[in-house]
């Protein structure tokens, strides 16, 4: 096994991989920007590693600081955790010619699938439902419209290369059309340094529904059923449970093949996730891989009882799965609820600013995923995610209820965040029924 990894991250997924490491008995180097150095995690590393000032851009993802810091403490892999460089096949590339194990997907499989147009080009070829949409990147205004004008609107413009809600508008019209086009390149340029777009038609009234696939070096690919992610804003995902209580057994079954045959069409190794949404009817259609871990991959460990970061591990280490198809048992309900810095009634405004207060809830069935406490200081600078806050019961009843008891119990002072916003959603009577959609945040916070 590897005597030494780097943690390429920060915050929460940072310590969680420490964590995991340190179960395996596996030294870590923990890099941080000069805005994170006196986090208190970075104590659990073996070596922590200033690589750059507090801007993103200088530090987590400057490239050549973060292998400069590999190679000056002596370490075997790098694992990117989510976000950052963790789908940048040129860092995959880097780590590779460095002799740097990358803990992910190979680099050519990072590139291919990164490209969302290329991905829909796969799922395509491997017979697996897409939203209709443009075949490739879209090049001109007036091809833009041509591809509204055949599959109506509404339609959305996505990012090529993008996740996270980052470089997306939806167009109804013409006019909104034009307009939008040109801010979603701007946002994707700035965001991936790729303005390339191409368009989708945006279905309505929609779930959001993956499924935890996971690969290794001998072509033995699996998936760890799937989680549903409908509750969101802007795009970006706010509660995620497992298993969907908004689908069939037999659409889950569907779902979960098309995955597979998505994963073997490249070969896939290591965990991903492939992304689809699924209409009123019970359609499914695919939207795109991410070839990473996942914030809310502790809810699939819970309902399967597999630790995905050491699975990463073993299989970059080169060992085989030890888990087959036939012996992966999903059994249970797991809820999590993504804690921003954020205020939720006044347009998800970011928090920075000291915590002065923290108390995490605790209790039969229930686990917090977070690396802030009293006194640390939310940075301007990064993502607002500061907490997971996961529950696990034999029943969704039964793990709604201790989601509800755990956000009460909740105490973040100092800052504004959303768990008054989990909290409502969680309580809500369409969230008990399920009768829920990608847009049901949105208009429930317009409707006051």
């Amino acid at each position: 096994m590897f005597s030494r990894i780097m943690v390429a991250n920060r915050g929460e997924i940072a310590l969680r991989i420490i964590r995991a490491c340190r179960e395996m008995g596996i030294e870590t180097v923990a890099v941080c920007s000069k805005a994170d150095k006196n986090a208190r995690y970075l104590a659990q590393a073996d070596i922590r590693v200033c690589i750059g000032p507090a801007e993103a851009d200088g530090s987590y993802l400057n490239i050549p600081s973060i292998i400069s810091a590999a190679e000056i403490t002596d370490i075997e892999a790098i694992h990117p955790g989510y976000g950052f460089l963790s789908e940048v096949g040129h860092f995959a590339e880097v780590c590779e010619s460095s002799n740097i194990v990358f803990i992910g997907p190979k680099a050519e499989t990072l590139m291919k699938l990164g490209n969302k147009t290329e991905a829909r080009k796969l799922a395509i070829e491997s017979k697996v439902p897409v939203v209709p949409g443009s075949e490739s990147v879209i090049k001109s205004q007036q091809e833009a419209l041509d591809v509204a004008h055949k599959i109506g609107y509404p339609v959305i413009i996505k990012a090529s290369a993008g996740g996270g809600g980052r470089g997306m508008r939806v167009a109804h019209n013409d006019i909104s059309l034009v307009n939008s086009l040109a801010v979603a390149q701007r946002e994707a340029g700035a965001a991936f340094k790729d303005p390339s777009i191409y368009i989708e038609k945006y279905v309505e009234n929609t779930r959001h529904v993956e499924v935890q696939i996971f690969g290794d070096n001998y072509g033995n690919i699996i998936h760890l059923g799937e989680r549903d992610c409908t509750l969101q804003r802007r795009h970006q995902k706010i509660i995620e449970e497992s298993p969907s209580p908004g689908i069939s057994e037999r659409l889950r079954e569907e779902m979960c093949k098309s995955a597979i045959k998505i994963a073997r069409a490249v070969n896939y190794k290591n965990a991903g996730t492939v992304e689809f949404l699924v209409d009123r009817e019970g359609n499914y259609y695919f939207i795109e891989v991410n070839t990473r871990l996942q914030v809310e991959h502790p809810v699939t460990e819970m309902v399967t009882g597999i630790d995905l970061v050491k699975q990463q591990i073993k299989v970059a280490y080169g060992e085989r799965l030890n888990l087959k198809q036939k012996k992966v048992q999903m059994q249970g309900v797991s809820i999590e609820c993504r804690i921003y810095a954020e205020d939720p009634y006044n347009g998800f405004r970011p928090q920075p600013g000291k915590i002065t207060e923290y108390n995490a809830p605790g209790g039969r069935g229930v686990r917090v995923d977070s690396h802030v406490h009293a006194g640390y200081e939310v940075s301007p600078y990064y993502d607002s995610l500061i907490s997971k806050l996961i529950v696990y019961q034999k029943t969704r009843e039964d793990a709604i209820a201790c989601m509800k008891r755990a956000l009460r119990e909740y105490t973040i002072e100092g800052i504004k965040t959303t768990i008054p916003l989990n909290l409502e959603l969680i309580s809500h009577p369409q969230f008990a029924t399920g009768n829920i959609n990608t847009n049901f945040v949105e208009g429930l916070l317009s409707r006051g």
